[in-house]
This record gives C-alpha cells, sequence and structure tokens, in this order.
C-alpha cells in the first residue's frame, strides 16, 4: 500500500470517519427535562441499535475504507464490475442519507445522530468531490527529493567539493618534498662554498602529436532520469496496446529510461515498464 499515493480528499475521508466513529458511542437521543430526571433515563447509542449501527454508521465507515483503500493500492481492483471507490463512495452517500432519515424522524435528537449526520455529509462530500476538485486532488504527503550521489570515491568533506579547500594529503595540495630540488638561486642543495653552475642549453622540445578529439555526441542523445507525477497516471504496455499495465502515483519517483516522441518509457519499482501517453507536469529529479 503506497501512503504517498493519497491526496487531501483522503485525508478529508479519514478525519469523517474518526468523527462517525466516535459519534456511534454518543448518545441517539436528547432529554429536554429536569436533570435529575434525565439522570433515571437510560443513554442509547447506535450500537445498542444494530439496525442504526450497523445500517448506517458501520456503512459509512467500511465506505471511507473503500474508497482510500482504492487508492492507495498500486492497482485498481473491483468488484461485481465496480472498481473499490466506486463502492465506497455509494456506501457514504447511503449513510449520510439514511442518518437524515434518522434525525427527521426521531423526536429529540442526541449528539449521537447530529454528530454522525455532520460526518456522514463530510464523508459523502469528500467521496463525491474527491476526484474533482483539484485542491482535494493535491498530494497529501509531499513527493521526496532525491539524493545528489556523491562523485565515484569522494567522501564528504575531501577537496573538490565546494567550500572545502585542499588540505594536507590530499591531491592537490603543494607541499615541499625532503630532498627535492631547490631554488639554484639561493644555493640550497649546494655544497658549502660552492657556486651555481650556469644552466646548460636545452634542445628544443619537439611538440608531441595531439591526440584526435572524440567526435562529438549528437545533442538529441536521451539520458535517464527520476520523475514523479502529480496527479495518478495509466502505464500502457510498449507493443502499443490501450490495455493499462500499471498505475503511476503521485509522491513516488520513476526511471524514464527512454523516450518516445511526447511520450516516456517509465520503469516501475518492481522492473516493469510502459509508456507514459500523458507527460504534463511531470517533477524532473
Amino acid at each position: 500500500m503506497n501512503i504517498r499515493s493519497l491526496n487531501r480528499g483522503d485525508g478529508v475521508l479519514i478525519g469523517a470517519a474518526v468523527v462517525l466513529f466516535i459519534a456511534s458511542f454518543l448518545d441517539i437521543s436528547g432529554c429536554d427535562a429536569a436533570p435529575e430526571i434525565c439522570a433515571k433515563i437510560p443513554t442509547t447509542n447506535s450500537w445498542e441499535l444494530s439496525y442504526l449501527g450497523w445500517g448506517s454508521y458501520f456503512v459509512g465507515l467500511a465506505g471511507a475504507a473503500l474508497v482510500v483503500a482504492s487508492r492507495a493500492l498500486p492497482e485498481p481492483r473491483k468488484v461485481a464490475g465496480l472498481e473499490l471507490g466506486q463502492v465506497g463512495t455509494a456506501f457514504t452517500v447511503a449513510a449520510a442519507w439514511t442518518l437524515l432519515m434518522w434525525i427527521f424522524e426521531a423526536e429529540n435528537a442526541g449528539a449521537g445522530l447530529v454528530l454522525g449526520l455532520i460526518a456522514a455529509l463530510v464523508l459523502a462530500g469528500a467521496a463525491v468531490a474527491g476526484p474533482l476538485v483539484p485542491a482535494l486532488k493535491a498530494p497529501l504527503v509531499g513527493a521526496p527529493k532525491p539524493q545528489t550521489p556523491q562523485p565515484y570515491g569522494m567522501q564528504p568533506g575531501q577537496p573538490g567539493q565546494p567550500g572545502v579547500p585542499g588540505g594536507y594529503g590530499y591531491p592537490g595540495a603543494q607541499h615541499p618534498q625532503y630532498g627535492g630540488p631547490q631554488d639554484p638561486s639561493q644555493g640550497a642543495g649546494q655544497p658549502f662554498g660552492a657556486q651555481a653552475a650556469a644552466p646548460q642549453p636545452q634542445a628544443p622540445q619537439q611538440p608531441e602529436p595531439q591526440a584526435a578529439a572524440p567526435a562529438p555526441q549528437p545533442a538529441g542523445d536521451f539520458a535517464p532520469f527520476w520523475f514523479a507525477v502529480p496527479v495518478a497516471r495509466p502505464l500502457y504496455a510498449e507493443d502499443g496496446s490501450q490495455a493499462p499495465i500499471a498505475e503511476l502515483a503521485p509522491g513516488t519517483w520513476y526511471l524514464a529510461v527512454e523516450q518516445r516522441g511526447a511520450a516516456l518509457v517509465a520503469q516501475t519499482q518492481d522492473g516493469r515498464r510502459g509508456v507514459l501517453q500523458d507527460t504534463t507536469g511531470i517533477q524532473r529529479g
């Protein structure tokens, strides 16, 4: 289950489901009499009336779970030809409708019915409007930034990295060699009392043959890169068939291995490859 594929609408669904679960344990009927009289009246919650608890509250909770699970699963699942999200949306609407009827029929609705109706209406609204409203389609958890790999053989803090000077013992640091050649004008390395020998003329050096420059590579070469999609998008087979083989979820990084016109050949975490036809708005790593 990919948690990063959840959006803000799913977050609203989860919050409303928690409120609905709490409301199922509150009183479903109120009392307008004196406090000492109301204290003698036994309280009743939705689970003590099985047709209310299981027929309304549980149906709403099950609908929220189905909608969230349909978006968190890597591949869509179906029940009797319908996707889990469609079944869950129908459950949330049914729960809101039955609780609304209970409010109309109750002589004195309690906190359990009132809070349950509010939570059920939010559940149904988020389930229906989640795929339609852009604000609810935004990812619930942002995509992580890919880490920039260090050059091969370089450790953090070595010279060559920005802001790190060459230090002792690192390649590129200038150190005098013990017993090495010295400046002849200072007499260093000469016996005491000896004069510096006149410089000997050197034969002109022949220019070394230049190595053949490598042929320039064409500018259109494709380099693989990581990318993330803003919304869930299908991945089609490479043979050109229109049957999706997987679904790319937002918040997950995928590897683009080839470019075919405006489309990309992407590779999933489990090694499957397919063609991403809609590349608008993708985020490159």
